[in-house]
């Protein structure tokens, strides 16, 4: 019961995100039909069988039993459903090929167009709604063993400096992994003692990060302190926000984690803590590759140790920046946002179809949308639309792409018939659709066993 309950659970909320990125875009083809005088005989959510269905209009309204995508079926178009008996009669001023070639290829794009819409309202709202909570990329990283960057050369206690070129404060030193990948092969600069090191990152690295589930094996940890609790030792003995905890009873401490396992698995005993404060904490968001930031002043404060249920605690928090957005400062961030997505996504597809990456490992179909779907909505409201965004994206680059059957053929014959100032003979459109279906169905077969032989 479990299991079917679990499946269902996957199943529902990829068909959601199917459902919605799916009427999004078809809904930008049926606008644009209708803006132009079109008509539009079928707005479908789904593939044949038809499983409920009611026409309004000249448009029969439909969900197909088949939820892996979905069509408008326009009056004087040859598309997906090979319909070509509309040929033999003159054009009509309520068909599609009766248009002008500019008003057919706004038909065309505007699914697309749709999707990258999606995407930006999608990004602006979770700006809006829950800022950008982010921990400074400061002080020195913390390397996963066997991780991808420990196999780049990275080392626990090593301090990035630079990311491709740029500084690493520019970047977000390694924490955003988009900025490591826009380029055709990841360069790190690390200051590791009094030596700076120049790292390369592999060349397949999108299926590294496949492979590794997206993790990259680089934290940032620094010892600051974000806030001190009510009536806790640490608020007692005088520690506040942007303090940095240098050593413990004299012992160094260079990671947050450093400070919770010493002082969680202790006996209580007074400790004392030897902090850096900087003159302001804004200090710390631009501190860079050195750390502790400065300038400031360094002191030392005794704080007793609480029993919190058998683990001692000082009572604080680790630093973490929160940038709020207005409705008006969320729509700049939310379209950079979409900017930055729709060049990772584009560089992955280009890496992946030029043979750079592994094709089988990173490309998934159905099932890898379903895990990944149900992931992310297990995680909250917020992750689950950040992936909605990206398939929007995914769907929209896709669909342009020049192939038969997709957007981007059928606006590969309007570019023609503009240039040549003639349409493609029928023969030729009916041969190069056919050929489009097969490919694309094929590729949906390989992607569902794919997805299968990698469960």
């Amino acid at each position: 019961m479990d299991a079917a309950l679990g499946m269902l659970s996957y199943v529902g909320w990829v068909l959601l995100a199917i459902m919605i990125l799916v009427f999004v875009h078809e809904l930008g083809h049926f606008l644009f039909a209708k803006l132009f005088g079109m008509r539009v005989d079928r707005f479908s959510i789904g593939f044949p069988p038809k499983v409920v269905g009611k026409k309004v209009g000249d448009t029969e309204y439909v969900i197909g039993l088949t939820p892996l995508g979905g069509y408008v079926k326009i009056a004087g178009m040859i598309d997906e459903s090979m319909d070509e008996s509309f040929t033999a009669s003159e054009p009509q001023p309520w068909e599609f090929r009766s248009k002008p070639v500019w008003q057919r290829s706004l038909v065309i794009v505007a699914g697309v167009v749709f999707n990258m819409i999606l995407a930006g309202v999608i990004y602006v709202s979770l700006k809006a709604a829950y800022g950008e909570v982010t921990l400074p990329a400061v002080g020195s990283v913390r390397i996963e063993d066997g991780s991808i960057a420990y196999g780049m050369g990275l080392r626990t206690g090593d301090r990035v400096v630079e990311v491709n070129g740029r500084p690493a404060e520019r970047t977000g030193g390694l924490s955003r992994l988009e900025e490591t990948l826009l380029v055709d092969r990841l360069e790190v600069s690390v200051l590791r003692g009094a030596d700076t090191l120049s790292l390369s990152g592999p060349a397949d690295l999108f299926t590294q990060l496949s492979r590794s589930e997206g993790r990259f094996g680089v934290a940032y940890d620094p010892p600051v302190v974000g806030d001190t609790g009510e009536d806790t030792p640490a608020r007692a003995a005088g520690l506040r926000r942007g303090d940095w905890i240098l050593a413990l009873d004299g012992d160094t401490v260079s990671f947050w984690s450093d400070i919770s396992d010493r002082i969680g698995t202790g006996d209580g005993s007074p400790v004392l803590v030897r902090i850096f404060r900087p003159d302001t904490t804004v200090a710390i968001a631009g501190a860079g590759p050195v750390a502790p930031p400065g300038p400031g002043s360094t002191m030392e404060v005794t704080v007793t140790p609480r029993d919190n249920g058998g683990r001692y605690q000082l009572g604080v928090l680790p630093y973490y920046e929160i940038r709020e957005f207005s409705v008006l400062s969320a729509v700049p961030a939310g379209l950079r946002e979409t900017w930055t997505q729709t060049r990772v996504i584009a560089t992955s597809l280009k890496r992946v179809f030029t043979g750079q990456e592994n094709f089988r490992e990173n490309v998934g179909g159905p099932i890898a949308i379903a895990k990944i779907t149900k992931e992310a909505a297990d995680q909250g409201a917020a992750f689950f639309w950040q992936i909605v965004a990206m398939l929007s994206i995914t769907l929209a680059i896709i669909n342009i792409l020049p192939i038969p059957a997709l957007d981007g053929g059928h606006l590969v014959f309007l570019i023609y018939e503009g240039i040549a100032r003639r349409e493609p003979s029928v023969k030729v459109r009916m041969a190069l659709q056919q050929v489009g279906m097969f490919l694309l169905l094929g590729f949906m077969a390989f992607v569902i066993l794919n997805d299968i032989l990698k469960l």
